[in-house]
């Protein structure tokens, strides 16, 4: 790896994985990943335009790969015996009250579609501009800023309807 690529690519690391664990949800795939993202765009540095923006071009990579995944899982779910399962199939989240709303949140951003969480997480977490975001979505900036605006909606509805059900019936809050 040359010392250009490498400074290019060694910053984005940890905001692929965070992007990558955000996607699938599970530590084990995200770093797998981010691994086959990497492999990829190091393979591939010369197809890459050289005035073009890297971050942007390498999270378009692990993008297409973690859709290309999620549609193959969700056509044949798997299933993992007892035995095989790995201690974070089996483990419980403390019950920290923080740990809890975390958790809420991680939920309700689970349920947004696809394609309202993936532009969230690009510009809200990974600090993408729209203009990034769109490139590494291949759809217009338009649609990146009303899909952020949806799922910012969706999300925060989510969040208070939560809270209010808590508030009103406190004694059902859940421990896991």
């Amino acid at each position: 790896m040359s010392a250009d690529m490498a400074s290019l690519i060694t910053p984005v690391i940890p905001a692929l994985r965070r992007y990558a664990r955000a996607l699938l949800r599970d530590r084990a795939a995200a770093d797998d990943l981010v691994q086959d993202c990497l492999e990829r765009a190091v393979g591939r540095w010369h197809q890459r335009r050289e005035d073009g923006d890297a971050r942007a071009w390498i999270f378009a990579i692990l993008h297409n790969l973690a859709m290309t995944r999620l549609r193959r899982a969700s056509a044949r779910p798997q299933a993992v015996p007892i035995e095989e399962a790995g201690e974070g199939e089996l483990a419980h989240a403390a019950p920290q009250e923080e740990q809890l709303h975390y958790q809420d949140a991680l939920a309700a951003l689970g349920h947004l579609p696809e394609e309202q969480r993936a532009v969230l997480l690009l510009v809200g977490v990974e600090d993408l501009s729209y203009a990034q975001a769109a490139k590494v979505l291949d759809i217009p900036v338009g649609t990146v800023m009303s899909r952020l605006s949806r799922a910012r909606e969706r999300l925060h509805d989510a969040m208070s309807d939560h809270a209010r059900r808590e508030s009103a019936h406190p004694h059902l809050r859940r421990v896991k």
